[in-house]
């Protein structure tokens, strides 16, 4: 593999890690979004799943996001009987967003990210002293 496949294939890791925090973000932003009235569905977390492609021109596999999908996992309740989006009994559906799971999922990604950004930074450097080389 050359240096030039490999920065692409750090580059697609890049995009596709960058579009997991967007996501990680959106739910923790969105973690205590109620509905407005008792019918009213609360937000629901979303996740993100990836897929690799194999690019038969750079001769690489690459990372892509395969879909934006949302979580299926039922909504925890909580008793208060003064919130506007109370049913009958006084309990208000929640969202579906945990957010220590949400921390540590953006933990991971920024580790990840970091990682592939480390991988196109060297090979940038080692094609840089390559040409260096190449002109002396």
């Amino acid at each position: 593999m050359d240096l030039q496949t490999a920065m692409f294939i750090s580059a697609s890791g890049l995009r596709a890690q960058g579009t997991r925090l967007k996501v990680v973000a959106e739910n923790l932003a969105n973690a205590q979004s109620t509905g407005d009235t008792p019918e009213a569905p609360p937000y629901r977390r979303q996740v993100v799943s990836f897929r690799d492609v194999f690019d038969r021109e750079m001769g690489g596999t690459m990372v892509e996001v395969g879909a934006v999908e949302t979580d299926p996992s039922t909504f925890p309740r909580r008793y208060d009987p003064s919130h506007p989006a109370a049913d009958d009994d006084g309990y208000v559906t929640l969202p579906n967003v945990n957010t220590l799971v949400e921390m540590m999922d953006m933990r991971e990604a920024q580790r990840s990210y970091e990682a592939n950004l480390r991988a196109v930074e060297a090979a940038r450097s080692m094609l840089t002293r390559t040409i260096d080389l190449l002109r002396a």
